[in-house]
């Protein structure tokens, strides 16, 4: 009996996925491995459902390795009683007479992966390849998850058109950016368009953030801006800053739902529309008038065709996961360190504490951050030295011991 090679996508959509497919579909096929894909995540497997499957070959599969989007197209399914339909999605598994299963997410489908090789040991064989935009898989060496790079890539493109808008119009934008717990995308983003400032969580070390810290920063960058005599500029904020902020104070502002892994969605929360209000009502009540925009762009990347090195990427990946279930190896987290095939064992990959697949930060106090830093427009240190601080001052509209006040807690 022919073996048979599954591959499944969870979690939110990003560019390159199309890629693994193709690619392990080719290689698999090219050793006479039946592949079929899973339709929509985990959403039938749970239900016991075997039928939404594509069958895949080399003919189907050779063209899609740079087009955006999923063939299988891609679901946050999540079991509300594991148990039970842990025990529909083996049993479903068994039928399809499944041997090899590549799984494609980030860290909600590396957790799923990690236990299904855990109730399906003797059976099958299981490898995850990372993907997410959001970057915060650790993978060897600081290299990037797919998808990423390409998110950046027309994320930076993007927000130099708006940069260029802001310029021409005399007008700030706030934009936020997709990253629930870190800051890569928005960095990223703002270091490569030139954003005037760019907010990221990891920067801020309190259990509890309250919003007027966040909503402070960005108008003393405003008011820095216009002691430099340009009105205009644009903001990127990471949508995890909302997950810092206490959400009984959030929910002042917005009333968002939690998604299907209980969390609240953050894409709900307009981070920026209420730091835009907030800082229009401080400004307007000391006669400042500044138009202020607010967008969100993150759904405009997701699906994305890969740019060529996301597109090389999955392709590498792909082929990868296929060589490592074929050697007869199983548990483990596809990467690329130095040039070379590195697997890390699922054990690894576990935060000892939460239980959950380790998440990379943005750290803080490297280089790269600390170049972002550097260019960006914002209350320091040395501004609130006695000839800086009265030239701000005025530009606020503001007394010196008014403007010390208000703001000199930001540095």
């Amino acid at each position: 009996m022919n073996k048979t090679l599954a591959i499944v996508v969870g979690g939110g959509p990003a560019p390159g996925i199309n890629g693994v497919i193709s690619a392990a579909t080719i290689e698999a096929a090219s050793k006479g491995i039946k592949v079929i894909g899973i339709m929509d995540g985990f959403k039938w497997l749970f239900q016991g459902d075997t039928s939404k499957i594509l069958h895949l070959t080399e003919k189907n599969a050779w063209d899609i390795h740079n087009r955006g989007g999923s063939v299988l197209r891609t679901s946050r399914e999540f079991p509300g009683n594991p148990r039970k339909q842990f025990e529909n999605m083996i049993k479903a598994l068994k039928a399809l007479n499944i041997k090899f299963l590549i799984t494609i997410g980030g860290d909600g489908t590396a957790y799923m992966a990690r236990k299904i090789e855990e109730k399906t040991r003797g059976f099958l064989s299981i490898v995850h390849v990372p993907k997410t935009i959001d970057n915060d898989l650790p993978l060897p060496g600081g290299a990037a998850t797919f998808g990423f790079e390409t998110a950046r890539h027309w994320g930076a493109e993007l927000i130099e058109n708006i940069i260029e808008d802001a310029r021409t119009t005399g007008r700030w934008y706030f934009i936020t950016t997709m990253g629930r717990h870190t800051g890569h995308l928005a960095l990223g983003i703002g270091k490569a368009a030139g954003a005037t400032i760019t907010l990221i969580p990891e920067e801020f070390r309190e259990k509890k953030l309250k919003f007027s810290k966040v909503a402070d920063i960005l108008e003393g960058s405003i008011i820095k801006r216009l002691a430099q005599r340009h009105p205009h500029g644009v903001a990127i904020l990471a949508e995890g800053i909302a997950d810092k902020i206490d959400v009984r104070e959030l929910s002042k502002y917005e009333h968002p739902g939690k998604d299907e892994m209980g969390e609240v969605r953050l894409s709900e929360i307009q981070l920026g529309r209420i730091l835009e209000q907030s800082v229009t009502r401080s400004l307007e009540s000391r006669d400042i008038k500044i138009k202020i925009i607010f967008k969100n762009i993150g759904y405009e990347l997701r699906a994305a065709d890969p740019i060529p090195l996301d597109a090389e990427y999955t392709r590498n990946l792909g082929y990868s996961a296929v060589k490592f279930l074929l050697n007869g190896r199983t548990g483990a987290m596809i990467t690329f360190y130095e040039g070379r095939l590195k697997a890390i064992p699922f054990r690894k990959m576990i935060d000892p504490v939460t239980k959950r697949t380790k998440l990379r930060y943005v750290d803080i106090k490297s280089e790269p951050y600390m170049v972002g830093r550097e260019y960006m427009v914002r209350l320091e240190k040395e501004d609130f030295i006695p000839k800086n601080l009265s030239r701000l001052a005025r530009a606020g509209r503001m007394s010196v011991a008014e403007f010390r006040k208000r703001f000199s807690y930001l540095v």
